[in-house]
């Protein structure tokens, strides 16, 4: 009899997802589960069911930009997929951004959207992207108080109205680069109350949103972050036409295809300024704490896909006699990227909790002072371990891994961009020290590390200590490279952050260890827990690295 290999196959990832489902367990009031429960059952059963059949049958669908029309007017439109265009829907009629906004779970508002949207995100083609933009540019909006552009742009970029939501783009980089925006390049020329815009935006991944939120520097103002203003863009006029752009091609690349990624060309693009005419990488903030958010809670939910295939394959695929799922070696593989993912996850939603808690005025000293920190640092390790669940879930398929059209290799292709978007792993690193430099503490981090861990089961007394023990040293390595100057501190500064990323993971595991225990389903957080700290945590290095850096690279 021949034989064929059976594809895996996904159920309601709701139902499936028992991590979710614990932490929900433990940080939802019950009538706040019980509301919202219904809506997260939904969602999961839409994200590994019809929405995920579509995926795979339209994996290689790609946008198309339709620069003229048959009478030779230039149109820039640009035309999605069919799932991009189920997704729109769907996201204004769950209220995957509204419901953040809505606030009817209080500061728990954004645990409730962000657990419909790592449900979700494996299954729509990334439209996770300019939906994080959209997020960001509401609350970017809100916090500037401009109050004519808030009642322009910001109902609608909360729509549940599919035919009214808006989306929204985030145009910042430039031919000149993506992380330095402070050599921004785009001139911004009065017109009457409004600006006119000129100058090429180097990658805008939703071109096809009605909005978007820009940087430009005002004629005469001085070079430099602090010349450049920030500026709220309407991509097309009333009658339809576009709005001084020029859309002039879409980006070829590696992952993230269904994305509308295009070079653009502003010419003459009336816009108006959100906050003043300076400051404006300052004014972005807010924007940028959602987006990095956005892009951790979508690691996660990238790593979490990978794994549920890989785990589910393992079960269907015989091999040497048995399936995979009873040999001890895969087995061990797939245990160890599940305890990355754990950590990743709680580490992910540690940072959303503090988000909502911030939005709605309840956050305090310190945790405003740890949600500072960890808005880098969740970014920035969750990335990096998103690329490394996936090649090591690729694997676990074998050739079949890396074939097309069994949708694998987009996972990987697709978490590639995530150390890259809302700020490179170096860049955040960086961001990291600025936020140090103020305070010149890790303080809130070890307070929190403290928190997680104390009163943990005994079993887990050497993992709660490596915990601790890394954040020390953290602060020791911190305190004396900073004598060496700013140099010897930079060299160092992505091990500091992928340790302290690591060693919070750690202790959020611990601590849902503690807390299952009185429900006695403490085994796989416990178990999490001990073969994540096997992995490694503390990545510092005592001695100066920098020196032998030069001469590898000479």
């Amino acid at each position: 009899m021949a034989f064929f290999q059976t594809p895996p196959e996904l159920g309601n990832q709701y139902v499936g997802d028992d991590v979710l489902r614990r932490y929900l367990r433990h940080t939802l009031p019950p009538d706040v589960l019980t509301r919202v429960e219904p809506e997260l059952l939904d969602v999961g059963e839409l994200s590994g069911g019809e929405l995920y059949r579509e995926l795979l049958m339209g994996y290689a669908g790609e946008p198309e930009l339709i620069q003229w029309d048959p009478w030779g007017k230039r149109v820039d439109r640009i035309e999605v997929t069919a799932l991009w265009q189920k997704a729109a829907k769907i996201t204004a009629e769950k209220g995957l951004i509204g419901t953040a906004y809505e606030r009817k779970s209080g500061a728990l508002s954004r645990l409730h959207q962000f657990a419909m949207i790592y449900l979700i995100d494996g299954s729509w083609g990334v439209y996770s992207c300019p939906l994080a933009m959209t997020d960001g540019a509401a609350r970017t909006l809100i916090a500037s108080k401009n109050q004519g552009l808030i009642d322009r742009a910001v109902p609608r970029l909360t729509s549940r109205d599919p035919g009214s939501a808006w989306t929204s783009g985030q145009w910042m980089t430039e031919r000149t680069g993506g992380s330095d925006v402070a050599i921004c390049e785009t001139v911004a020329r009065p017109d009457g109350d409004a600006y006119r815009l000129y100058g090429t935006k180097w990658f805008s991944s939703a071109t096809t949103s009605q909005m978007a939120l820009t940087l430009g520097r005002p004629e005469g103002n001085p070079p430099g972050g602090s010349g450049l203003a920030l500026f709220y863009v309407e991509v097309r006029n009333a009658d339809g036409s576009m709005n001084g752009i020029e859309v002039n091609r879409l980006k070829d690349k590696l992952g993230t295809r269904m994305v509308p990624t295009a070079e653009l060309t502003l010419d003459g693009a009336k816009a108006i300024p959100v906050i003043g005419l300076r400051d404006g990488i300052k004014n972005i903030t807010p924007m940028l704490t959602i987006t990095r958010t956005w892009n951790a809670v979508c690691a996660v939910s990238g790593m979490r896909r990978a794994i549920a295939l890989a785990k589910d394959y393992a079960t269907r695929r015989i091999a040497f006699g048995a399936p995979l799922a009873q040999k001890s070696l895969h087995i061990d593989t797939l245990a160890t990227i599940e305890a990355e993912y754990q950590g990743a996850f709680h580490l992910a939603f540690r940072a959303v909790e503090l988000l909502g808690k911030d939005e709605a005025g309840e956050i305090n000293e310190h945790e405003a002072a740890l949600l500072r920190l960890m808005t880098p640092i969740v970014k920035l390790t969750t990335a990096k371990q998103a690329v490394a669940i996936a090649s090591e879930s690729l694997e676990a398929f074998g050739g079949a891994g890396y074939i097309e059209d069994t949708g694998l290799p987009r996972l990987l292709r697709d978490a590639q961009v995530l150390p890259i978007w809302e700020g490179t792993t170096n860049v955040l690193s960086l961001d990291l020290l600025r936020a140090l430099s103020k305070t010149g503490t890790l303080e809130p981090i070890a307070r929190e590390i403290h928190g997680c861990v104390q009163g943990a089961d005994p079993t887990l007394k050497a993992e709660a200590e490596l915990a601790m023990r890394t954040v020390e040293h953290a602060q020791a390595w911190l305190m004396k490279t900073m004598e060496g100057g700013p140099t010897a501190v930079e060299a160092g500064a992505r091990r500091l952050a992928l340790s302290l990323g690591r060693a919070l993971e750690l202790a959020l595991l611990i601590r849902e260890a503690t807390r299952s225990k009185k429900f006695d389903d403490d085994a796989k957080p416990a178990a999490a827990a001990r073969r994540f700290a096997r992995a490694g945590v503390d990545l510092i290095v005592d001695e100066s690295l920098d020196a032998d850096a030069r001469i590898l690279l000479g």
